[in-house]
């Protein structure tokens, strides 16, 4: 794991979003040893409105629990892209839900996709798009190590849906994967 990572997931209410951001940070702390701070932001709607979560993972410990640059951007709406994609560094790793978000003007960034909804609807459940997106993300960057992750799903899911949420992480995974070779 490098010293810092600033990740922000953003989507609308409703795709998992903030659970995902729980799970990163509880991957961080529980499973890696390490400091994160979590942090969510979200819209009166109860779903379809703005959703954001923040999750900070460090070696050190973490000072200040705001991202204003993050270093890796998870966009799974349209909405959720236009309006964090104006708050990225040069060098932030985009990840999109290629169905879901069209980029726009031109993206200086490293920038990957997974049709991840339409995974998740694939696998018989678009609910676990999150957690097909935390597979993607385990496997194309160094935050975390799979197996933190792997076990902070586990213990975050609801009782008779791990065989599902683990098959949604391992073919994120996959994807990611297969897409760098």
């Amino acid at each position: 794991m490098e010293d810092k990572h600033e990740i922000r997931l953003c989507g609308f209410g409703g795709q998992g979003i903030v659970l995902a951001g729980y799970i990163i940070g509880q991957a961080a702390t529980v499973y890696e040893g390490v400091n994160a701070v979590f942090t969510q932001d979200y819209g009166p709607e109860a779903r379809g409105g703005a959703c954001r979560a923040d999750v900070i993972i460090s070696e050190e410990a973490v000072r200040y629990p705001y991202i204003d640059k993050p270093s890796i951007l998870v966009a799974m709406s349209q909405a959720a892209y236009d309006k964090y994609i104006v708050s990225v560094r040069e060098d932030t790793l985009v990840i999109i839900d290629e169905d879901l978000v069209k980029p726009t003007g031109t993206i200086s960034n490293q920038l990957l996709s997974i049709p991840a909804s339409r995974i998740a609807e694939e696998l018989g459940r678009v609910a676990v798009a999150n957690v097909v997106m935390m597979g993607f993300l385990a496997a194309a960057t160094n935050a975390l190590s799979p197996d933190a992750m792997r076990k902070s799903i586990l213990a975050s899911v609801p009782p008779g849906t791990e065989d599902l949420n683990t098959k949604a992480f391992e073919t994120g995974f996959d994807y990611a994967k297969a897409k760098a070779s």
